[in-house]
């Protein structure tokens, strides 16, 4: 066995022992890469409060007055729900690092220095394209999507 193996530090071929491996995040606890399904329940929870926020937004008529007819109220109120996603995450993300529902399940975004952008433009453009959806569900070894690569951030626990 190599001393290299023996002291712990990650040779070539271990390049993708775990998660997060390549950018230096440890394997588990705060600070690694969480799994797929806490980062889709931290989803989840953001998505059915924005749809509660833009449900609300109609009720209270400051959305869809001009609705004629009920089959134009569920896509309304769909549509309305991504816009407000998209707001709160890019609010949320910029000021905290996080969002509601990531908090609630321990997930946060973390810079990973791959982009000089400022933090800003990072959440910015990490949300727009997540809310396409289609860069979200391609990502690499370390299941980072393509709107986190785009970004330079990925996704951490607390």
């Amino acid at each position: 066995m190599s001393d290299e193996r023996r002291s712990g530090a990650a040779a070539p071929e271990d390049d993708f022992r775990y998660r997060g491996n390549r950018l230096g995040l440890p394997e588990s606890g705060p600070g690694s890469v969480p799994g797929v399904g806490r980062r889709l329940a931290g989803l989840a929870l953001d998505w059915i409060l924005a749809m509660l926020l833009a449900l609300a937004a109609y009720r209270t008529g400051l959305v869809g007055a001009g609705a004629a007819t009920p089959a134009e109220i569920p896509p309304l109120i769909s549509n309305t729900a991504l816009v407000v996603y998209a707001a709160l995450s890019i609010a949320l993300l910029t000021l905290f690092g996080t969002t509601v529902g990531r908090r609630l399940v321990g997930v946060g975004i973390t810079a990973t220095g791959e982009r000089s952008w400022p933090w800003f433009v990072s959440m910015t453009v990490r949300t727009l394209l997540l809310c396409l959806v289609i860069p979200a569900v391609i990502y690499d070894r370390d299941t980072r999507g393509l709107h986190d690569r785009a970004a330079g951030t990925v996704a951490t626990r607390f």
